[in-house]
């Protein structure tokens, strides 16, 4: 297996940054846009008002996210997103800039999730992942309501 990572951000190295790795084995190209994500993932950023912020987005194989969810959740077999924040808001690097965490997500489930439309599940997930760092959550019933409101309005995609 050849595995392709790739790190990308703005292109322009503004902020907020986010760096994509792709570590997909044998996937087609066109299976994620990993560039358009990036851009969504910053756009959330934005729009929760933060930029002087740095996150990665990955994007994995069902093995791979299958042995972080038994890992670290403690679940078996493989989930679509997770999320690993930086828990210090006040933690910032050396540039000044306060890294956010890590995003990790399988094209792979989530196109199973949503097999008419992948594309707009990984919008959501990658939404969904990103106010996970922020420290969004949706285990009580009014959390969920404003977290479901926020992915809606950054991805466009609804959820019921």
């Amino acid at each position: 297996m050849n595995a392709r990572a790739t790190n990308d951000d703005d292109g322009g190295g503004g902020y907020p940054r986010v760096l994509v790795s792709n570590r997909m084995t044998d996937a087609p190209t066109s299976m994620l846009d990993g560039p358009a994500l990036a851009d969504l993932a910053r756009a959330t950023l934005v729009g929760e008002g933060l930029v002087d912020v740095e996150l990665s987005l990955a994007f994995v194989d069902d093995e791979e996210i299958a042995d972080l969810h038994e890992r670290y959740m403690h679940e078996a077999g493989p989930t679509d997103v997770l999320t690993f924040p930086v828990d210090d808001e006040h933690d910032v690097d050396e540039r000044g800039i306060r890294v956010l965490g890590d995003v990790v997500i399988a094209p792979r489930v989530a196109a199973r999730n949503n097999p008419d439309d992948p594309g707009s599940e990984l919008r959501l997930l990658v939404v969904h992942g990103v106010l996970h760092a922020l420290g969004y959550d949706h285990e009580e019933d009014e959390e969920r309501l404003e977290m479901w409101a926020r992915q809606e309005r950054y991805s466009g995609v609804a959820v019921s």
